[in-house]
């Protein structure tokens, strides 16, 4: 089954255990992710199905869409409402343009520290586990690009907050380094997702509502129109003789497409056959082939 689904994760789920889930309702194997969400966190969960794992390498950069909670005067060991706190608590006197001061020195391209609990590898060995056995974590800062954390109101204790960030650009983060500015501590009590790359919270389903069309015998129903998938490459529909030479991979030349390194391309409106490059003016190699043909390789 090959197709791109959105999934509204609920709390206290893994995006592991949403993959292991889709992959038991579809009896399809070949899942995966597009950007993992902390258990706490809830919201957008792109994943990729069958032959559309192979688009995963487009989205390694896709950027990231948030809405959340910072709490202050109380840090903790995961940099969020899960972990053990640190140090006493603090009465938090804030005023919002206090905070909002403080965060601005967070936008633009940062140096951020990951969190000791995190997927980050030492040694090859993910943070978190070292973290959990109370082993020393030591990790490296990383260059991210906040393209906005806007806080939108403050009452007592916690600020609502509204972000844009880069890929691997940690929320938490933000929160412990932002109570840290204001001197009294903080973490991140609550955290969705609205959007990955193209993907937003009106393309999400949840998981129950996956099972019922999966029980009703039509999945594909909640799955998300290919033409809508990488909206930055072009669409282009070809015949069935140039379609039969991209699905055995040979370069083919099709309409002219401005000046668009990578098109889309389509048999009717909805099979997504390939991702073409452009090799030179109209010429394009099928870069990664979605759809394979049993046929003879065409005649030149």
């Amino acid at each position: 089954m090959n197709g791109v689904l959105v999934i509204d994760k609920a709390a206290g789920m893994t995006s592991h255990d949403v993959v292991a889930r889709v992959r038991r309702l579809l009896h399809e194997r070949s899942v995966g992710h597009l950007g993992t969400l902390d258990p706490m966190a809830t919201g957008v969960l792109p994943l990729l199905l069958g032959r559309m794992t192979r688009l995963a390498q487009f989205y390694s950069h896709a950027e990231k869409s948030y809405e959340g909670e910072f709490r202050f005067g109380l840090a903790t060991d995961t940099y969020d409402a899960e972990g053990e706190p640190v140090g006493e608590a603090r009465q938090a006197d804030l005023s919002l343009e206090q905070v909002r001061d403080a965060a601005s020195g967070f936008v633009g391209r940062i140096r951020q520290m990951p969190p000791p609990f995190s997927a980050k590898k030492i040694g090859g060995v993910p943070a978190y586990k070292l973290a959990r056995k109370k082993k020393e974590v030591e990790l490296q800062p990383v260059e991210v690009e906040v393209r906005e954390l806007e806080i939108l109101s403050l009452s007592g204790d916690r600020a609502r907050f509204r972000s844009r960030v880069s890929s691997g650009t940690y929320l938490r983060s933000i929160a412990h380094e932002l109570g840290r500015t204001l001197g009294i501590g903080g973490h991140l009590a609550s955290l969705r997702r609205t959007a990955s790359g193209e993907f937003g919270v009106e393309d999400a389903r949840s998981l129950e509502q996956l099972e019922a069309a999966a029980q009703a015998g039509d999945p594909e129903r909640e799955f998300v129109h290919p033409r809508r998938v990488l909206p930055a490459f072009p669409c282009v529909t070809v015949a069935d003789d140039l379609a039969a030479k991209v699905r055995h991979g040979i370069a083919v030349n099709l309409p002219e497409m401005s000046k668009a390194r990578f098109v889309k391309v389509f048999v009717g409106q909805s099979e997504l056959i390939a991702i073409a490059t452009r090799i030179a003016g109209t010429l394009f190699h099928p870069k990664v082939v979605l759809a394979g043909s049993q046929d003879p390789v065409p005649s030149p």
